[in-house]
């Protein structure tokens, strides 16, 4: 064959194998943030609907989402209507969902439910509260939010019956 044709062959060779360890080694899926990155506590979205669950603290036992990431309610809020947006969603970003809420370990899925943002979004409740996360926690299980009076109000997490603890 002549030389050119051999070069053309190798260029689309290295090309292929190229595209294809880029494909091999893409993934859907998240990574972890890099040390000393802040994470974004906002969940993603699902259609399945995202999960709220119950989980063990040093406050006793309180609302998580799917990957134990403390939740949070604001005193400002009521059962119909948040009340954080614009600048407090940046430090308390809401917790949203694409489909209905599942309720995970220890949850009263009766409690659950959903409000409209006027932002956009569905944003989960729980016993008529508005479900945030604190954007300080950078572990799951983290309650460094708990009592925290940003944004004109108390900000707390809940108990398995869905009422603020106080405490802490």
């Amino acid at each position: 064959m002549p030389r050119i044709v051999h070069q053309v062959a190798a260029c689309a060779a290295v090309g292929f194998a190229a595209a294809a360890l880029a494909a091999g080694c893409s993934s859907s899926a998240t990574t972890a943030p890099a040390p000393g990155a802040t994470p974004n506590p906002q969940a993603p979205t699902s259609a399945a609907g995202a999960v709220v669950a119950v989980h063990d603290s040093q406050l006793g036992k309180i609302l998580v989402d799917g990957q134990g990431r403390t939740l949070y309610l604001f005193e400002s809020d009521t059962p119909t209507t948040s009340t954080c947006y614009g600048n407090c969603t940046t430090a308390w970003p809401p917790y949203t969902t694409a489909g209905a809420p599942q309720a995970g370990a220890g949850v009263i899925a009766s409690k659950l439910g959903t409000l409209a943002r006027t932002d956009g979004g569905t944003e989960i409740t729980y016993n008529g509260h508005p479900l945030y996360y604190y954007r300080g926690d950078q572990n799951p299980g983290d309650t460094t939010g708990q009592g925290n009076t940003s944004y004109g109000a108390p900000w707390y997490v809940l108990d398995a019956g869905g009422n603020a603890i106080t405490g802490g």
